[in-house]
C-alpha cells in the first residue's frame, strides 16, 4: 500500500518543495564538498571522490532506515502513511511525463521553444536541433528517465525498502552532478558513474521487457548497445522498438534506423507507453513489497 500512496502523492502533488526534497539535499552536498574533491592525480581522484559519494550514501541510508524504524513503530495505516510520504519524492513520473508534453507543446509553437524547453531535459546542446531531433530526444529523455526516475526508485524499494530507494535515488543524483567524462570528473566521479551503473542493471532492463513487451530479446539488445552506456540503451532501444520510430542522437548512434522519424503522434504514443510502463512497475513493486512484508511480519 505504501507504494500506491506514494505514486497517488506523485501524482496529485508532482514534488515535495525545494526545502523537504531530498535530491535538493543531495545536490547542496555534492556541490559543498566538489571543491574538495581533486582533478587529479588519478588515484588521488578516484580515491577523494569515493570517500565524498561514501559518506553521502551512509547519510541517505541511514535517514532512510530511521523513516523505516518509525515506519514500524507507528505500524498499521500510520506505517503504511509514512512510508508513502517518504517515497514519494524518491519517484518522479508526474514531472518527467509534464516536462516531456511541455517539450511538445513547444515544439508545435515554435522550434526556438521546442529547443529551450528540451534543454530542460537534456544534457545535448540543442541549439541546431530540427523538429524531429527535438520530439526524438525528448522521447528518448523519456525512455531513459522512466527507468531512472520511476521503474528504479520502485525496483529498489520492493528489493530493500526504504533504504533501497534511498540509495538509488542518491546515486543517480550523483552520477548526474560527477558521473561525466570531462577531465574535472573523469577520475573524480568514476564511483558515482560505476555505482549508478551497478544499480541500474536490472531496472533498466526490467524497464526494457515493460515497454517492448513483443520485441525480440535479440533485437532488443543488438539495438541497445548501439549506445555507450550500460543502462541507457535498454529503454531507449525499447520504445523506439515498440514504438517503431528511429531515435538518434548526432554522431553518437541511431536506433532502430529503419523507423519513422519522430512526429508529433509518436511523442504522444510515448507519453501513454510510459503510463502503462508506470502502472506496470507500480502493481509489480506494490505486490513484492506487500508479500515481503506479509512473510516478514511487517519487517525488512
Amino acid at each position: 500500500m505504501s507504494v500506491l500512496v506514494a505514486v497517488a502523492l506523485d501524482t496529485a502533488l508532482v514534488e515535495p518543495p525545494p526545502a523537504l526534497h531530498p535530491v535538493v539535499w543531495t545536490g547542496r552536498y555534492l556541490d559543498a564538498v566538489a571543491s574538495r574533491v581533486p582533478e587529479a592525480p588519478a588515484a588521488r581522484a578516484v580515491a577523494t571522490g569515493g570517500a565524498a559519494w561514501l559518506v553521502g550514501a551512509v547519510a541517505a541510508v541511514a535517514l532512510a532506515r530511521l523513516a523505516e524504524r518509525g515506519a514500524r513503530r507507528a505500524g498499521g495505516p500510520g506505517g503504511v502513511l509514512l512510508r508513502g510520504v517518504v517515497l514519494w519524492p524518491l519517484l518522479s513520473s508526474r514531472m518527467l511525463l509534464v516536462e516531456v508534453a511541455a517539450v511538445e507543446a513547444a515544439v508545435r509553437r515554435d522550434l526556438g521553444d521546442g529547443r529551450a524547453t528540451l534543454s530542460r531535459i537534456v544534457s545535448r546542446d540543442t541549439s541546431g536541433l530540427t523538429e524531429e531531433e527535438v520530439r526524438g530526444a525528448a522521447v528518448a529523455s523519456l525512455a531513459e528517465n522512466l527507468s531512472d526516475s520511476v521503474v528504479a526508485p520502485l525496483f529498489w524499494y520492493a528489493a530493500a525498502g526504504l533504504p533501497g530507494a534511498a540509495l538509488h535515488r542518491y546515486a543517480n543524483t550523483a552520477d548526474a552532478c560527477w558521473g561525466y567524462r570531462t577531465p574535472r570528473w573523469r577520475h573524480a566521479g568514476r564511483v558515482a558513474a560505476r555505482v549508478d551503473d551497478l544499480l541500474n542493471l536490472g531496472p533498466a532492463r526490467l524497464t526494457a521487457a515493460l515497454l517492448a513487451r513483443s520485441a525480440g530479446r535479440a533485437r532488443l539488445r543488438a539495438e541497445a548497445r548501439r549506445t555507450s552506456s550500460p543502462n541507457a540503451g535498454w529503454p531507449m532501444a525499447a520504445m523506439a522498438l515498440g514504438l517503431d520510430v528511429a531515435l538518434g542522437k548526432r554522431g553518437h548512434y541511431v536506433l532502430n534506423a529503419g523507423g519513422a522519424a519522430p512526429g508529433p503522434d509518436h511523442v504522444a504514443a510515448a507519453l501513454r507507453a510510459a503510463r502503462r510502463t508506470t502502472q506496470m512497475a507500480t502493481a509489480l513493486a506494490a505486490v513484492v513489497d506487500h508479500l515481503t512484508r506479509s512473510t516478514r511480519g511487517g519487517r525488512r
